[in-house]
């Protein structure tokens, strides 16, 4: 197979330190605009920054086995890795050369006209970045990225129905074993509705552990429910069931907007990180760690002023409303239990290096974490700390990531065949009618 060079855009750089890797033994060249665009995201405290500084310290490496601009082999079997600028003058006079996309594009241009005999390809996420490709007469692609699913639909849901003999149900709900004949492919954790096979209307809800071992009933809240929030669902129900057991330290759950996984993780938290005054058994955690991504939904407002909680606390409004309604509008008190570290409002920027134990953490739109996000937090959870991610991954605003290679996709495709995991999708929206409605069809 004929040899082929790759011309490689920012946003490829960005989104993958290791991308370099992933050509074979063809060649790759990097602009001297995308060096300039990298450095100028390196002091990012993301996945972005993160992905920034990885590769400039490979560039760093290659360049000591070598000369850029001539070329560096990037290993046995590997193709040459060059860095090389464009000829403006190869643009057609509609394009600005002070743009750096156009700049880029022009490098593509040069080594075309340079090595004609080769077939030369611009990689780029920037679906216009490629349109113009194609109008300028440069073949470019884009570039694929670690997907865990095809698509949004395929998401393990942590559910299952099964069909059995109608005596079964009878025997669950008299207390007795009941064990599922064929339970291959099934996950530990996952959630199960029996069905009667001569009543349809007739059903249980239980939790498939393992193999071998008999379906565990789901934990049921009364009435009061926790904290005044009761399930509205089958699915809330097996929310909170994952939630308030302890042998699970890791929960995810994903849901579209309204469906109840912020408030039911915060209440799940609250109850087991506050004494009921009825209850004598102690706390199972010591305090509540709650966070989200900084990531704004539409046009950033810019730099906010004030100290860092300052800063934060348009970030974590949403988390306070609930936390807010839990405790009955009564701020006094979440902010005695703020002032005394019982409850934390934490930046996900600064969780790096800290070592969470005996804590309850929710970190919420989890969507818009990359995976390397996602394995930062999870390595930060310490002995008897339950961490418990939510997300809609249909409402990503992470522009280097989608819904099949977001870090809360990985985690739930990568962790539920462990035992230390549950993970259920909410289906149906709880906040209002109007809530619901709009999540369908708009």
């Amino acid at each position: 197979m004929a040899k082929k060079t790759y011309v490689l855009d920012t946003s490829v750089c960005l989104t993958d330190a290791k991308c370099l890797q992933k050509y074979q033994n063809n060649d790759i060249i990097i602009p001297l605009k995308v060096l300039e665009e990298i450095d100028g995201h390196k002091k990012r405290q993301d996945s972005v920054g993160a992905n920034a500084r990885k590769i400039i310290r490979t560039f760093d490496a290659l360049r000591a086995k070598g000369n850029l601009q001539k070329g560096v082999r990037m290993g046995r079997g590997k193709g040459f890795l060059r860095v090389n600028y464009g000829d403006a003058s190869l643009l057609p006079v509609d394009l600005d050369p002070s743009v750096a996309d156009n700049l880029i594009i022009s490098t593509a241009l040069f080594e075309s006209k340079k090595t004609p005999a080769r077939k030369v390809i611009l990689v780029s996420r920037d679906i216009n970045m490629r349109v113009i490709c194609d109008s300028v007469g440069v073949q470019s692609e884009g570039y694929a990225l670690d997907k865990v699913i095809e698509n949004h639909t395929s998401l393990y849901d942590g559910f299952i129905t099964k069909l059995v003999d109608d005596q079964i149900i009878d025997q669950f709900y008299e207390g007795g074993d009941v064990y599922l004949e064929n339970d291959k492919g099934m996950n530990p954790n996952q959630f199960v509705m029996l069905v009667s096979s001569s009543n349809e209307k007739k059903t249980a809800l239980a939790r498939y552990i393992s193999r071998g071992n008999s379906l565990r009933e789901i934990y049921h809240v009364g009435q009061k429910g926790l904290w005044g929030v009761s399930p509205r669902n089958k699915e809330q129900s097996f929310a909170l069931d994952l939630l308030l057991n302890p042998e699970i330290p890791f929960v995810s759950l994903v849901g579209k907007a309204g469906s109840g996984k912020t408030l039911l993780a915060i209440a799940a938290g609250i109850s087991q990180v506050l004494r009921d005054p009825f209850d004598k058994n102690i706390p199972l955690y010591k305090k509540l760690v709650v966070s989200r991504p900084v990531q704004p939904m539409g046009k950033d407002i810019g730099f906010l002023p004030g100290s860092m909680e300052e800063k934060m606390r348009p970030w974590l409004m949403p988390i306070q409303d609930n936390l807010q309604y839990l405790m009955g509008d009564d701020k006094v008190t979440l902010e005695e239990y703020m002032g005394q570290g019982i409850i934390e409002l934490e930046a996900l920027t600064y969780i790096r290096g800290r070592s969470i134990s005996n804590a309850f953490i929710v970190i919420d739109e989890a969507q818009n974490l990359s995976m390397h996000e996602i394995k930062t937090i999870m390595t930060r959870v310490g002995e008897g700390t339950k961490l418990v991610l939510t997300g809609d991954i249909e409402q990503i605003d992470n522009v280097y990531v989608d819904e099949t290679s977001s870090g809360l996709v990985h985690a739930v495709e990568k962790f539920k065949r462990t035992s230390l995991t549950g993970h259920i999708t909410l289906k149906k929206g709880e906040r209002s009618r109007l809530a619901t409605l709009a999540a369908e069809i708009l």
